[in-house]
Parts: structure tokens; C-alpha cells; sequence
């Protein structure tokens, strides 16, 4: 072998040695021979380097998976030969081989077991039975073997390279799969389990390690071979003998989990999981109190789950197959676990808790089943629910400042809780209503004594409710009375009680979010409006010290004022003197750090927007606020603009472009009150909407920062002609003049979208103009489509594939708006070239989306064009290139059928043809 390229192989090498090493890897995977060089290296364990051995098993690993039908019988005597010379050797040598090694190893005899099991090597396990008899190292391979054949065999991680192929290779693997586990299970496997026995018995209580690893195996056997091997007396029994040993009883649950865990006959399932409860219990292993190692109470929860779980798809069963006495008996063996799978969902450990929820919300599901519940059981609903509403609460060590991985567990346990509270208010809606409303009001009676994280689960279940006990439009304060009584009891409380004020972010947030969840509380009792308003424009909201309150508050606040409409009039204009500093533009050189960041601002200028359209002031009195609002941004614009054109330093630049692109953006956001054009000239905006197009246009020709400034107008210009329609026209032209000046493909697939929201929406208004920029804008794509890239630029190639989508897009728009005139006028030579491209996309480029338009284009064009008085030479056209477009798309080989967007391309494909035998 190559000695220089093999030290590559080692981490700490420099980058060129690890290159040559990847390079020679490559090599010897093409090369004949090279397998038996590495074989011969394994054989005679000529390498003592753990990085060499383990790229020579890389290397047979290539062989067997990709190419071993190519070699002789004789060869493939060889390599089963290496593996199990190696093997022997495991026993033999001074220190046992690295895990990494082991594994890979382990995998290598997988992948010729599954490639030699039915043809060449029946014997496969009796073989290596044979050489590793009780030997520690010997068993350590057999057990890791057993574990990599279990994963070829039972995973499914099929490497696919289209939909198609992929469901084959499956289907195909599925079937070989099924071959060799029914060969197995009548040629060895009893042999197997009676090793495993024997390992069991040899290692129980010398060797915890090899016990453990063997336990794994069982577990992962026992979903697919005959239960009866492993579910007997001396088995179990072992197992149960493992469930008092610490340094196996993990390992033992895991491994009677997966016993309980077989599909079987509902009878026998319960009796084997009774059986195993009994002996679990006179074991002393439902005393959870007693136990404190939290990881083996973690596997124990997961066990009785699984016991719970199991027994409660036997009852389904049975009850389906109406064998009413059986469930019966069932249903009292799932009462019976109840006890135990509400203490270990209370334990403080929320792993131990996480793992019993689904028993206990299966076992809601029985209870909402069944006709009346017996009081043991209206027992266990409230249990479940004090433990749910105990659970959710944080703990000390919650850090909000600064949230982790285990606060982003904790927040989807809270998820889970989530759920069970919502089985529960299934199973019975008036005890829930009642437990929250009675925690909810002992709390907010003393909450400035009471720690955070109580006060939070108050008001938390209060929002929860909302979700728990659904009524459609957030209607809660109208229909049952008892249940609108509650709430609106509980909601007076929320905003009375003063809690708003307390001293915690995660207080303050829940009750932010409660307020706006019930917004129809105000609409009964208004009263309360000025309250909540004033909470959330002063230091609990708005100004609060915590950005994440503010940030949050921002959008809440806009939701909320938008919920109450006409309710806000009295407060309109004391509201938009109170947020008017919240709103101004921090340029980047006063080092003001502003309270909210651009993005926050963005709600509080819709809101600002929303209150005045809805206000009830005349329409005078709109224009003036509106312009009061949007006049600091014009002036603050052109200052900024000029600010810009003069500055130098490129950092500088960007800060400022940001901060103009900021401005545009805040004055679109209050466009937003608006739905169109009527209500725009109702209020009496028009004027200050196009005296702000006529202050941020300027901004296109500026040389600097262009992509920033651009796709800031861009956006403005969108909302602009949903806002003023036709009086946003006689801006575009120019608009459009300086956005085509030295476009990248982004900004061209950016502006693409503008021009056929006109084209769209004004169709023949604006067709001198589109019959004018049209091939300008055409030059323009073409010349970016034609610039060339690195072969192996992902990046670029996905640019332009998006590109030329939007190009198929724009004249999709044209010829749908019927404006195929504006194509037709273009000049014979670039109408031919434009056609031209729409076959292109319909037949070379492998992207069913762009061939999906073009034939729509295609079908379009036919409909408009292809009669008598179609243009001169469009009928040859048809025939000559657009129907054998329609047959040689189909035909490409990338043209994958598996594929959903390839079955719309081929539709719109047999679309042009219908339409072409119509108008011909």
C-alpha cells in the first residue's frame, strides 16, 4: 500500500495528507485487487495502526456492498476466509481491537451475511458459534454481529436516488429482508436464543458489560422471532433475576419492554404483562418512593408505559371482537397500574414523568369511552390533572435570560401536558373548568407572595383553557353560562388583581398573551380596556427592562388593537402620543440604542396605521395623523439619502442603507390598515402615500448599497398598487429604468414578481409600457442566464434556475392576461427567439415547475394564435417544434413520473395537444 497516503489517514494530519489519503481510497475502490491487499493486511494484522485497519474494512465494505458479483467463487472464499482468520485472531491478541474497529468489523460480516446467508454460507452463525465458543472478546464480536445484522436487516435506510427507484430498492430490500429473517427463523434461530442463554447464565455476574450488550440483542431479536423463545419461565425469570442487579437492570427493562412490546393475542398479551407485574412488584419495584437513581427510573417509567400501553390496545381488541368478559378483566388490570403511572408522572424527574404520558393518555381515552364513570376513576381524572397542573409549573433552575437545551426539553414536556390537559377536558370539562378556576383564584388572591413560577401556571392553565374547551370565532363569553361565568370571572381577576405588575418576565409574557387570547372579554366588560392599554404602553410592556418582553409585547399589542377596532376610539389619540417615540428611526450615528429593534417597530407602525383608518374621525382629520406619522420619515429619508451618496466607509454605508430600507418599510406597514384603493381615498391618504413614493424613489438611482435600497422601494411599490391602482403608473416606467441597471440574478428574480403584479392587475392599461420595457427586460435575463459559472457553483445554478422560472412566469403572466400582443409586436426574429426559449424550457432544462409553465405558455399561445388568423408562420410552428416538444419531454430520461410536479408537467403537456387538435 501506499505508506505516504495512508499516513492521511490519521485525524491529526495536515489537510494535503488527508486529501491524498481520500483521493487513494477512491483509487483502490475502482482498482481490481486492491480488496486483497487490504484483506491480506487484516489476515496477517500486518498494521497495528487503528486508522490503516480500519480503512482496510472500509475498503471490503466497498467490495461486498457494490461490487462482489464481479468476483470469482474463489475470491469470495477468500474474503469469508479474512473475516474469519481475523476473528480468531480477536481472541489471541494481547489488547482487544479499538470499539470503532469492532463495529466496522461487525458491519463487514452483516453485509456478506446478507449477500451470502441463502446461497453460499447457511452456516453463517454456526461458524462463528464455533470459533468464539464462551471466549469474552469472541462473544463481544458476536453480539456486535448480531446487532449490525438486526440493523440491515429490521432498519430501513435504503440510500435512493429518485422517489422511483427508491420505493423499488425498497420494495426488493423489503423482500430479501423478509427471505432471510423466515430462513433464520427456521435454520438458527433457536440455536441463537439457546447462546444467548448461555451467555446470560456465563456472564450475569462477572461480566456486566457483555450481559448488557446481550440483553440489547434480545431486545432487538424479540420483535421479529417466535415470542415463545424468549417470553418462558427460565428466561423471564433471568430477566426478573437482572431487575435486582444494578449494573443490569437497565438493560433487563429495556429488554422486557420490548418483550411486552410484540404484537400477540390480546388474552395472552394480558397475561404475560399480569405475570410480569406480579413478580415485578413482589420484587419491590413499585415502591418508587424508596428509589433514587433517576436513569434506571427513566427505563422503568418507559417499561410500565409500555405494560400500560399494551393492555389498553388488548382491551380495544377485545372489545372490538365484543368479548365483553375479557375487557372486562383488562380494563381492571390498566386500573390496577393507575396508582403506579400517577406516581411516577408526579416525579419531579421530568424524564421519568415525560416517558408514562402515553399511558396516561390512552387512558383518558378509555375513560372517554365509557358510558359513567365509576368515583376510583373520577379519582384518577382529578389526580391526573393536579399532577398535569403541578407539573407544568418551572422549576428554579430555569434559565429565561438564556435558554438551552434543557429548557428547550422542558418546553416540549410542556407540550406533552399540553395534550393531556386537552384529553382531559374531553373526559370531563366541568372538573377541569372547576380545578383551574380554584388554583387560578387562590393564587392571584396572594400572587405578591407567591413565587413566579406559581403565579405563571395560574394564568398559564387560564390560557390553556382557551384551547382545552374549544368554541368556534373565541366566542367564550356567549353560550354555556357556567362555563362564560368562569372564564369571565377569572378574566376580571386577571386584569384587576394588578398581577400585570409582578416582577418576572415569564409572568408578565403569560399575562400579555392571556389578555389577547380573550379579546373578546372586552367587548363585555369594556371597562377594563384603559387598564390593559396602560400595562401594555408602560414599563410592563412596551418599556419593560427585558428586549424579549418588548419584542413580544410589540406584536401583542398590534394583535390586540386590532381585535377591539371601534372599542379603541375614545384612546386613539392618547395612544399615538405615547408610542410616537417608540416609532422614531434611529439613524446609525446618534449611538441611541433604540427600546424596540426594526423589525418590533414594524408592529407598532401597523398599529399606529390600523388606529387611525378605524378610527371614526372624519376623513380631514385621518390625512392630518396619517401625515403626522409619516412626514419624520420622509424628512428623516432625505437627509439619510444624502448622508448616504456621501459617505466612504462601506460599514457606514450599509448602516445607513439599512436604516433607509428601515424607513420604507415602516411606511409600507402602515399601508397595511388598508385593503384597497376605496378605503385609501376614504380616508383621505392618497396624497401622503405618493408624496412618501415620490421621497423613497430617488433612492433607485443611487450606486450604492443597490440591493438593499432596491428591495426596499420594490416592497413599497407592492403594497402601493393594492393602495393607489392607477395612480402608482406614471411612477413605474422610471422605477423599472433604474431597478434593470446592473441587476444580478436576484434582484431580475425580485423584479419579476412587480412587473407581473401590474401586468395582472392592469392588464391592456399598461401595455405600451410592458410592449416598451419588454425586451429590455428579456436582454436583461438573457445576459445573467448567459454568464458563465464554476461547474460546481450549487449557489449560481440554483440562482438561475430560479431565474429562468420567474422569466417562464413573467410570460405565463403576459399571454394569461391576454396581452399576447405585447409578444406579437416585438419583431418576427425576437418572437421567434422567445418561442424558442419556451421550447427550451420544455424540454432540456430537468425542472418540472419551469415545464409545467411553458407548456401552459405553449397551450396559451396555440389557443390565441393558432387559428387562421394567427401570426404568419405560427402554424409551422406548431407542428415543427411545439408537438415534438410534447412527445421529447416525456421522453428524457430526467423526466421522473414519480415525481408530483413531473405528473403536472406531463398534464399541461397533454393540454397543448388537446388544444393544438381543437383550433387545428
Amino acid at each position: 500500500m501506499d505508506e505516504q497516503a495512508l499516513l492521511g489517514l490519521n485525524p491529526n494530519a495536515d489537510a494535503d495528507f488527508r486529501q491524498r489519503a481520500l483521493a487513494y481510497f477512491e483509487q483502490l475502490k475502482i482498482s481490481q485487487d486492491a480488496w486483497q491487499v487490504c484483506a491480506e493486511a487484516l489476515a496477517q494484522s500486518i498494521y497495528s495502526d487503528d486508522h490503516i485497519k480500519f480503512f482496510c474494512f472500509q475498503v471490503l465494505e466497498h467490495q461486498i456492498k457494490f461490487k462482489y458479483s464481479e468476483l470469482t467463487e474463489v475470491q469470495q472464499q477468500l474474503i469469508r476466509e479474512t473475516l474469519i482468520t481475523w476473528l480468531q485472531a480477536q481472541m489471541l491478541n494481547p489488547q482487544p481491537e479499538k470499539t470503532f474497529i469492532r463495529n466496522k468489523a461487525a458491519q463487514v460480516f452483516a453485509l456478506l451475511f446478507v449477500t451470502e446467508y441463502l446461497t453460499k454460507w447457511p452456516k453463517f452463525f454456526f461458524d462463528i458459534l464455533s470459533v468464539v465458543d464462551l471466549n469474552p472478546r469472541g462473544v463481544d464480536m458476536y453480539l456486535r454481529i448480531l446487532m449490525a445484522v438486526d440493523a440491515e436487516l429490521v432498519d430501513r435506510d435504503v440510500v435512493h436516488t429518485s422517489e422511483a427507484s427508491y420505493y423499488f430498492a425498497l420494495t426488493l430490500e423489503a423482500r430479501r429482508n423478509t427471505l432471510l429473517k423466515d430462513t433464520m427463523r427456521e435454520q438458527c434461530i433457536p440455536s441463537l436464543v439457546e447462546s444467548w442463554y448461555q451467555i446470560l447464565q456465563n456472564y450475569q455476574y462477572n461480566n456486566s458489560e457483555l450481559t448488557c450488550q446481550c440483553l440489547e440483542v434480545v431486545g432487538a431479536y424479540v420483535s421479529w422471532i417466535d415470542l415463545s423463545l424468549i417470553a418462558n419461565e427460565r428466561f423471564i425469570n433471568m430477566l426478573l433475576g437482572h431487575m435486582s442487579v444494578e449494573v443490569l437492570r437497565e438493560e433487563a427493562c429495556d429488554c422486557l419492554f420490548e418483550i411486552v412490546n410484540k404484537g400477540m393475542d390480546p388474552i395472552d398479551k394480558t397475561k404475560l404483562v399480569e405475570s410480569l407485574c406480579q413478580v415485578l412488584q413482589s420484587a419491590g419495584l413499585f415502591s418508587i418512593d424508596q428509589e433514587d437513581d433517576v436513569d434506571f427510573l427513566a427505563r422503568f417509567s418507559k417499561l410500565v408505559n409500555g405494560m400500560g400501553q399494551a393492555l389498553i390496545a388488548s382491551w380495544t381488541k377485545l372489545i372490538k371482537n365484543g368479548d365483553m368478559k375479557s375487557a372486562q378483566d383488562t380494563l381492571q388490570a390498566i386500573e390496577a397500574k393507575v396508582a403506579l403511572m400517577l406516581q411516577l408522572l408526579i416525579h419531579e424527574d421530568d424524564d421519568i414523568s415525560s416517558n408514562i404520558i402515553g399511558f396516561c393518555y390512552d387512558y383518558l381515552h378509555i375513560l372517554k369511552q365509557l358510558s359513567a364513570l365509576s368515583d376510583q376513576q373520577k379519582a384518577n381524572v382529578e389526580a391526573i390533572m393536579l399532577a398535569v397542573m403541578k407539573k407544568l409549573t418551572y422549576d428554579e433552575e430555569y434559565n429565561f435570560e438564556n435558554e438551552g437545551e434543557d429548557e428547550a426539553m422542558f418546553v416540549e414536556y410542556r407540550k406533552q401536558l399540553k395534550l393531556l390537559l386537552d384529553r382531559l377536558a374531553q373526559v370531563s370539562p366541568e372538573l377541569l373548568l372547576a380545578s383551574v378556576r380554584r388554583v387560578f383564584n387562590t393564587t392571584l388572591q396572594n400572587w405578591q407572595t407567591t413565587r413566579f413560577m406559581e403565579v405563571e401556571v395560574a394564568i398559564r392553565l387560564l390560557y390553556m383553557l382557551a384551547e382545552a374547551l374549544p368554541v368556534s370565532h373565541g366566542a367564550h363569553f356567549s353560550g354555556d353560562v357556567t362555563k362564560a361565568t368562569a372564564l369571565q370571572d377569572m378574566m376580571r381577576t386577571l386584569v384587576t388583581s394588578g398581577v400585570s405588575a409582578y416582577q418576572h418576565t415569564s409572568v408578565t409574557l403569560e399575562f400579555f398573551e392571556t389578555v389577547v387570547r380573550y379579546e373578546k372579554f372586552f367587548a363585555v366588560e369594556p371597562q377594563h380596556i384603559p387598564t390593559v392599554l396602560m400595562a401594555f404602553l408602560d414599563h410592563r410592556g412596551l418599556r419593560h427592562t427585558s428586549p424579549k418582553v418588548r419584542s413580544r409585547t410589540a406584536y401583542l399589542f398590534s394583535r390586540f388593537v386590532k381585535s377591539l377596532n371601534k372599542q379603541m376610539n375614545p384612546f386613539i389619540e392618547d395612544v399615538l402620543n405615547r408610542i410616537q417615540d417608540l416609532m422614531e428611526l434611529s439613524p446609525p450615528e446618534n449611538g441611541y440604542q433604540a427600546l424596540l429593534s426594526s423589525d418590533d417597530q414594524l408592529f407598532i407602525y401597523e398599529t399606529a396605521g390600523v388606529l387611525i383608518v378605524n378610527s371614526e374621525y372624519s376623513a380631514e382629520r385621518k390625512q392630518v395623523l396619517m401625515r403626522n406619522l409619516l412626514t419624520p420619515l420622509m424628512e428623516k429619508f432625505k437627509v439619510l439619502l444624502e448622508k448616504l451618496m456621501m459617505a466612504q466607509d462601506e460599514d457606514r454605508q450599509m448602516a445607513l442603507a439599512d436604516c433607509l430600507n428601515h424607513a420604507v418599510g415602516f411606511a409600507s406597514r402602515t399601508s397595511k390598515a388598508f385593503s384597497n384603493k376605496q378605503t385609501v381615498k376614504q380616508c383621505g391618504c392618497s396624497e401622503v402615500y405618493l408624496d412618501c413614493l415620490q421621497t423613497f424613489l430617488p433612492a433607485l438611482s443611487c450606486p450604492l448599497q443597490k440591493e438593499v435600497l432596491r428591495s426596499g422601494v420594490r416592497t413599497f411599490l407592492h403594497r402601493m398598487i393594492i393602495c393607489l391602482e392607477e395612480e402608482v403608473l406614471p411612477f413605474i416606467p422610471s422605477a423599472s429604468e433604474h431597478m434593470l441597471k446592473d441587476c444580478e440574478a436576484k434582484d431580475l428574480q425580485e423584479f419579476i414578481p412587480l412587473i407581473n403584479q401590474i401586468t395582472a392587475k392592469f392588464k391592456t392599461q399598461v401595455s405600451p409600457f410592458l410592449q416598451q420595457m419588454f425586451m429590455p427586460l428579456l436582454h436583461a435575463i438573457f445576459e445573467v442566464l448567459l454568464l458563465p459559472a464554476e461547474e460546481n457553483d450549487q449557489s449560481a445554478a440554483l440562482e438561475k434556475q430560479m431565474l429562468r422560472r420567474s422569466y417562464f412566469a413573467f410570460l405565463q403572466t403576459v399571454t394569461g392576461s391576454g396581452m399576447s400582443e405585447v409578444i406579437a409586436n416585438q419583431g418576427a426574429e425576437n418572437v421567434e427567439r422567445v418561442l424558442f426559449t419556451v421550447i427550451q424550457g420544455a424540454v432540456d432544462y430537468p425542472d418540472p415547475i419551469a415545464q409545467k409553465t411553458c407548456f401552459i405558455i405553449l397551450s396559451k399561445l396555440v389557443e390565441l394564435w393558432g387559428g387562421k388568423d394567427g401570426p404568419v408562420g405560427f402554424a409551422d410552428f406548431v407542428y415543427k417544434h411545439i408537438v415534438p416538444a410534447c412527445f421529447l419531454a416525456p421522453l428524457k430520461q430526467t423526466f421522473d413520473l414519480a415525481d408530483a410536479q413531473t405528473v403536472l408537467a406531463l398534464s399541461e403537456c397533454a393540454v397543448t395537444l388537446k388544444t393544438i387538435h381543437l383550433k387545428r
